[in-house]
């Protein structure tokens, strides 16, 4: 059937290699959708919800109503103990994470930060499930590769809304604490390969991002540094004491 051949719309928005090929736009009944043009085609999701528009058991998510399974667990045996998520819900989960993914990405090239930390929200929230209830060990350390690229998007797509906000401060609370999620991340793996923090891409590209922001952070906020550093010194974060040695340098040398 001619009438339903892509081909015309493929063409008219072309696949640029090596970039995120994203829009927004308005669909024929008003709401706007968010479409990401891959190499064979085009990817359209929705801008709230579950990205593939379908309310599973009649909830926004999946993990909206895996979450309610849960409650109703507990209130019939007081407590989570015996809860079980089946490989077929741990699967499915995935599944949605993956659809989550595609859109947070989207959104983070349109500039929409409120929706990736929404969305870097709900897949860390499916990692949460699937590791205390999963039926097996894969169910439940599978997703656990994804957790710092998760946190890490979730960090940037909120310094980054800081720093649209002219809030530099915030933004490098932001990428502080998303480090400090990430070290505690890498720490928890018990397969973790010595300097595995130093040498993550997340970490790299989080401290990158920071550098870009100290500069533009007020002088006057040095002795705020200063006090935070002593105390990150009083409570042995060593990471953190490092990192704010870094912004204090950084904002001597700017």
């Amino acid at each position: 059937m001619t009438d339903e051949d892509l081909t015309p719309i493929l063409r008219h928005w072309p696949y640029v290699s090596g970039e995120v090929n994203v829009r927004l736009i308005q669909a024929g009944d008003g709401r706007m959708i968010v479409q990401m043009r891959v190499d064979l085609g085009i990817l359209q999701m929705e801008v709230s919800g579950r990205p593939d528009g379908t309310r599973p058991d009649d909830y926004d998510s999946l993990l909206e109503a895996v979450a309610a399974q849960l409650q109703r667990h507990v209130e019939e045996h007081g407590d989570a103990e015996t809860f079980v998520l089946t490989t077929e819900q741990c699967r499915r989960l995935r599944e949605e994470a993956i659809q989550f993914y595609h859109r947070y990405v989207s959104l983070f090239a349109l500039e929409e930060y409120e929706g990736v930390m929404r969305d870097t929200e709900h897949n860390l929230h499916i990692m949460e499930f699937c590791r205390e209830f999963g039926e097996t060990e894969f169910d439940q350390t599978v997703m656990e590769q994804l957790r710092c690229n998760t946190l890490m998007m979730h960090a940037r797509a909120e310094a980054s809304k800081a720093v649209a906000d002219n809030d530099t401060r915030s933004a490098l609370a932001s990428i502080d604490r998303g480090l400090e999620a990430i070290r505690q991340a890498i720490e928890a793996d018990e397969q973790e390969e010595e300097g595995a923090f130093e040498n993550s891409a997340e970490v790299q590209l989080l401290r990158s991002m920071r550098d870009a922001i100290i500069p533009k952070l007020p002088v006057s906020q040095r002795s705020e540094l200063h006090d935070r550093l002593k105390a990150a010194l009083a409570a042995e974060n060593y990471e953190l004491a490092a990192i704010l040695r870094d912004e204090l340098r950084m904002l001597r040398d700017a």
